[in-house]
């Protein structure tokens, strides 16, 4: 049977979650998938609601929306109490562990990162908490390749940043940093 996923990952503007879903998208592309990203955000550039989706699937998309999604990814409180109700039953649920401070009662399996406190303290620079998150993703998942995610990253961002990009999305994938609850 095809495979079809639907990611969600939300957050506020500035906090990097388009360019996270473009990423994936990408990595998906360059694994041989079909995919399928669209985003939104509010007028203001930074502080206001932001969401990017994406569907990775094994066939042609036909329907580029995501209703339900199976993997949902809040960077802030107020992302999360805003899309929790889209999260399919027994979904994935990441959240950055210093901005979501309450994870209501859910049937999905829930992973804490500290994806901000991690693009602080080792990068220094909460811009690259998107790709520390997508380094847990990845970890949780096994939606797409290590591989394919950095060439994804290495073709998504200025040059300037590549490195430290690419440094946050593996801090990101070292499971010692995950903590299931």
């Amino acid at each position: 049977m095809p495979r079809r996923v639907e990611i969600r990952i939300t957050g506020l503007g500035g906090q990097g979650v388009v360019l996270a879903g473009e990423i994936l998208g990408r990595a998906a592309v360059y694994d041989g998938k079909h995919a399928v990203q669209t985003q939104s955000y509010g007028a203001e550039a930074r502080g206001s609601a932001a969401r990017s989706e994406v569907i990775i699937s094994d066939e042609k998309i036909g329907f580029p929306k995501v209703l339900k999604c199976d993997i949902l990814v809040a960077m802030s409180q107020s992302a999360l109490d805003k899309h929790l109700k889209d999260l399919k039953a027994k979904g994935t649920l990441l959240t950055d562990e210093d901005s979501v401070k309450t994870i209501p009662k859910t049937n999905a399996r829930v992973f804490r990162v500290p994806a901000t406190r991690i693009a602080e303290t080792e990068l220094k620079s909460r811009i690259y908490a998107n790709v520390v998150m997508l380094g847990a993703v990845i970890t949780i998942t096994n939606l797409v390749t290590k591989e394919a995610t950095e060439k994804a990253i290495m073709n998504s961002v200025p040059e300037e940043t590549r490195k430290s990009n690419l440094e946050g999305f593996r801090k990101g994938m070292m499971q010692e940093f995950i903590y299931p609850i």
